[in-house]
């Protein structure tokens, strides 16, 4: 008997960056290949799992908008943790078997504070055993799931807001603000051992990533619901490139400059903006490159981009050229 055989996916490349609501229970590499099929793209990737128990914002980049993926690792992140004080599991969140279990003391918001206070600004982190991070060329979670001893590093991070949003006797409910590399788990781990009777995490939602500070998040849902729809209203979910680096200064060059920069050259900009990073774009609106800039206003090339106007949708189909508006970053 012989198997159905179901259709090939005729990819196309297409550019630009989908703000995705990501559901509980998927992986971030499963999110990315559901939307990337629905958008039957060519090249995507995403910037910053999340784990599976998590939900929120995960921003998609697909064609040459995966050139901002590590750009954009770096950004500063939002988060609402739910944290269950009295219960330490082995994974650090709620998906873990429980290793230890202590009475939760009385507690007042004095006394959580405290243990907030320290976990602020520049601080030493142990990540969780149950993580992605690579040793040896082998991700953590994959040695923890056999058994194996790990010997975790601590690694310095970032933590810019810690708030207490709510509480009762057994959970606190926390706003994060942080860095790329900062394990939510491992505040909650913190936290919970300060206060003297352990804890997990048990919900997590990404509220932002910039600069994608009020983003308008789509769900899975509503992208299948656009694909039934046609291209159209599936496509006027894909953000412009530009819009990744909404956050830094836009320099427009002129067509000598602009040719130089599209043939990989260094320029220098008289009269130079404040030394740092920036987006180039020509004289005709098309996004060039992510440049960095020194105090003279020489330029270095950190990204080139080969694409048409940005006021534009453009995309190669199998040969047909497609234009469409451009949807609103707002």
């Amino acid at each position: 008997m012989s198997r159905l055989r179901l259709p090939r996916i005729k990819h196309r490349d297409l550019h630009g960056i989908v703000l995705l609501d990501k559901p509980i229970g998927l992986s971030s590499n499963q999110a990315l290949q559901t939307v990337r099929r629905l958008l039957r793209a060519s090249k995507g990737g995403h910037t910053g799992a999340l784990d599976p128990l998590a939900t929120g914002l995960l921003p998609l980049c697909f064609g040459e908008a995966t050139k901002l993926a590590g750009s954009l690792l770096g950004a500063r992140k939002a988060y609402v943790a739910d944290c269950r004080l009295g219960i330490t599991t082995d994974s650090a969140d709620c998906e873990g078997d429980i290793v230890q279990q202590r009475a939760v003391p009385l507690l007042d918001d004095a006394r959580i504070e405290a243990a907030l206070a320290k976990l602020r600004g520049r601080i030493t982190q142990v990540p969780p055993v149950y993580s992605a991070i690579k040793q040896d060329g082998e991700r953590l979670y994959a040695k923890a799931r056999r058994g194996e001893t790990i010997d975790v590093p601590p690694r310095e991070v970032d933590v810019h807001r810690l708030d207490l949003l709510s509480r009762d006797a057994e959970t606190l409910q926390l706003y994060v603000e942080c860095g790329s590399g900062t394990y939510v788990r491992s505040l909650a781990v913190d936290i919970g051992e300060d206060l003297g009777c352990g804890a997990h995490l048990t919900a997590l939602r990404r509220l932002w990533v910039e600069p994608f500070r009020g983003p308008r998040m789509v769900t899975l849902d509503a992208l299948q619901q656009a694909a039934e729809q046609g291209d159209e209203a599936l496509l006027g979910h894909l953000l412009p490139i530009s819009a990744g680096l909404s956050d830094l200064p836009a320099v427009q060059l002129d067509e000598p400059q602009s040719m130089a920069i599209s043939r990989g050259q260094p320029i220098q900009l008289i009269p130079s903006p404040p030394a740092g990073r920036c987006a180039a774009y020509a004289s005709d609106g098309a996004l060039l490159a992510l440049l960095e800039l020194d105090v003279e206003g020489r330029t270095r090339i950190l990204r080139g981009f080969n694409l048409p106007p940005d006021d534009k949708f453009v995309l190669m189909d199998h040969g047909a050229l497609v234009e469409t508006p451009r949807p609103s970053v707002e």
